[in-house]
């Protein structure tokens, strides 16, 4: 399905067709919603996954760039607003973590339970992530994915092929949309907004991420008092992926522990 919104149009599923708790899923760079897959097919009944692809990425449509947090986030929250959504849990992978985070702050009222996987309030540099977008806007995507796939994958999970989905997508994006999403991670820096905010909170990291180290999720989620923290063993920066049924469970645990569903 597809939202047109002011300068984007996102495309959306909704693979509890209007039924159950809403948890809404946000991907990072190089991915599209198919990369939650594996992991909705492992979630109890009584949830209601929502997924959308970043502007430039997946079935969206790809505005010219760059692109800000604010942008990010005003996407998710309109999508939500569009679908009269309140008190989700917001699930955020990388980049999706930032805008997950974003989000929570600039709309409380439409989150209600937080889980940042694998991600920060800050990720990076902005040097290390000028010269990203340099390199996309020179060559395109794919030298780009190639490089990311050891960062992102474990050794064993490589040699099990688990990444090639991820490759291609990755391959397959818009170099505009892949750009203009990595200069809003050039930009952001959540610590002191995530900082106050007071809700229930999963940290979930990957202990083979090679891109966003767990301490830093660790850090992260700490920053939100009362928040809880899980290591995923034998997992790289796409948990949902390389680990669907440890992190399929992990998700189920918090979403009845926090009385979600």
């Amino acid at each position: 399905m597809t939202i047109d919104l002011a300068d984007v149009s996102l495309n959306w599923t909704d693979s509890g067709i209007g039924e159950g708790a809403p948890v809404v899923f946000i991907q990072s760079f190089g991915m599209d919603l198919s990369i939650w897959d594996k992991a909705l097919t492992r979630l109890p009944k009584g949830i209601r996954p929502i997924r959308f692809d970043l502007r430039g990425h997946g079935a969206s449509s790809c505005p010219k760039g760059p692109y800000s947090m604010g942008a990010l986030v005003r996407d998710a929250e309109q999508l939500l607003d569009h679908l009269n959504l309140r008190d989700v849990m917001l699930v955020g992978l990388g980049l999706g973590g930032m805008i997950a985070q974003g989000l929570a702050v600039k709309r409380l009222d439409q989150v209600r339970a937080l889980v940042l996987c694998n991600t920060a309030a800050k990720i990076g540099h902005a040097p290390h992530w000028q010269a990203m977008i340099d390199e996309v806007e020179a060559d395109g995507a794919a030298p780009l994915a190639e490089r990311m796939m050891p960062l992102w994958f474990h050794r064993a999970a490589m040699r099990e092929n688990l990444h090639s989905s991820v490759l291609t997508t990755f391959k397959e994006t818009s170099p505009q949309g892949l750009a203009g999403c990595l200069s809003a991670l050039k930009g952001s820096d959540f610590y002191t907004p995530t900082s106050g905010l007071r809700l229930q909170t999963l940290a979930l990291a990957g202990a083979e991420d090679r891109m966003v180290p767990p301490d830093m999720t660790q850090e992260t989620g700490g920053l939100i008092p009362g928040s809880d923290y899980r290591l995923i063993r034998k997992s790289g920066h796409i948990s949902p992926l390389d680990q669907p049924e440890i992190f399929a469970q992990h998700l189920t645990d918090f979403v009845q522990r926090t009385g979600h569903v």
